[in-house]
Parts: C-alpha cells; structure tokens; sequence
C-alpha cells in the first residue's frame, strides 16, 4: 500500500529514505520497472551491505537498476526536484529533525508528486494504543529476543509514543509546503501512513 499510495509508475525515478535492507526499495524498482530508477538511502553502512546482498540474490531485471547510498535524512544529496516519487518506511519516527527530513523530502520531490510515510500509528485511540503495547511487549520483542535482537526493539514503545498522530503528520507535511496531506490508519491501527503531494 506505501508503495502503492506513491503514484510511482514504469519509467519513473524514486527515492526509498532511510531504506534499511532495501524492502521498500525493491516495491519500488519493481513498480518503476526496468525503464526506471530507485535509490535506496541510508546513513548505516550495515543495513545498505544487507540490501545490497539481497539484491545480487534476486533475479528480476528492473532490480539490476537500484542504486544504493549512504546518506542523511536531514540532507539528502540529490538536486531539487530529482524524485517521481518517495517513500520512508519506519523512518520518520527515529530521525533528530522531523521537520526537517520533511522538508528535504519536498525539495528534492519534483512538483506533484507523492511521498508515502509508512511508520507505527501514534492512535489517539486507547484500546489500540493498548493493544499495540501488549503486541510489542508480547510479540515483537519476545521474537526478536529470540534472534538476539532485543536491545534493538525495546525502544519502541517509547519512539511511538514521542511520535506524532495521524493528524499532527499531516499538520508537519502542510507546514513544510506539500500541496495536500492524508494520513490512513493501517493494520486495525496499529501502523500508519501519510500521503502528501508536493
């Protein structure tokens, strides 16, 4: 659906921010086809070697034309209006400077174009906010413990909570210059999704 909410299409030229180990870079170069190109950023060396291995294991031609960087958020190295479409997944809620990762996003978007921010509901709704912590507690943590990954999702209770809601995302997008901003509750409304166009 992130993927899809983009608008991206075949020929297009799209930027997956803060792409970790490429998941929604591939949705991407998929639906750009071979015509077009991806970009995966990233500011961990570890998580683009992942992607980048991923990728030599996969036989599709349009993934022969994903390109991956090292990169920040907070000042992404492309010229203005460089992008058909962006996409950050579970990215929005962990950087310094939401602000400003919005504002780059818009920059470097070409005009009416689309970013899709996929990351954890902030509900305002209590019986979701309760079951979401009862899930992390109860399932995410305890199988990523189980990898020996603990420590890398313990923080998320407390990164959702000091994210913004549906509404204050779509407040952000509309304050940093994107012509419209929708945020969808997903998954009973334990992930979120905002759409907004340059």
């Amino acid at each position: 659906m992130a993927v899809s909410w983009t608008g991206a299409k075949d020929g297009d030229n799209v930027l997956d921010v803060c792409c970790g180990s490429g998941d929604l870079t591939f949705l991407l170069s998929e639906r750009v086809g071979s015509y077009g190109k991806a970009v995966g950023l990233d500011f961990s060396k570890e998580q683009l070697l992942t992607a980048s291995t991923r990728q030599k294991l996969r036989s599709k031609t349009c993934y022969k034309n994903i390109k991956w960087m090292e990169g920040n958020a907070l000042d992404l190295p492309f010229p203005d209006s460089s992008f058909d479409a962006v996409t950050i997944g579970y990215g929005l809620r962990n950087v310094i400077d939401r602000h400003k990762a919005m504002t780059e996003i818009r920059r470097v978007l070409k005009p009416g174009s689309t970013v899709s921010v996929l990351d954890f509901n902030k509900s305002i709704n209590p019986l979701s906010t309760t079951i979401q912590e009862l899930m992390i507690d109860n399932i995410v943590v305890p199988v990523a413990s189980g990898y020996g990954l603990q420590d890398e999702y313990k923080y998320l209770k407390s990164s959702i909570k000091n994210f913004l809601t549906g509404n204050e995302l779509e407040m952000l997008a509309l304050e940093v210059g994107f012509s419209t901003a929708k945020h969808f509750e997903i998954g009973f409304g334990l992930m979120g999704n905002l759409v907004a166009i340059r």
